[in-house]
């Protein structure tokens, strides 16, 4: 029974990577891609502005 236990922890993580990873692509592009890129803007136009008052 030790190899079960042994073998367990890897199995699980392995299976949350893999989860994980099929989130990350499926959220890339369409609706959420323009989200996202919206969002960058904004932070970086405000990090912008925040060093132009300086």
């Amino acid at each position: 029974m030790d190899y079960v236990s042994a073998l367990v922890p890897p199995i699980v993580m392995a299976t949350f990577f893999i989860f994980l990873v099929r989130t990350i692509v499926k959220s890339q592009g369409g609706a959420n891609k323009a989200k996202e890129d919206a969002a960058v803007d904004a932070v970086l136009a405000r990090a912008e502005a925040a060093t132009q008052q300086k």
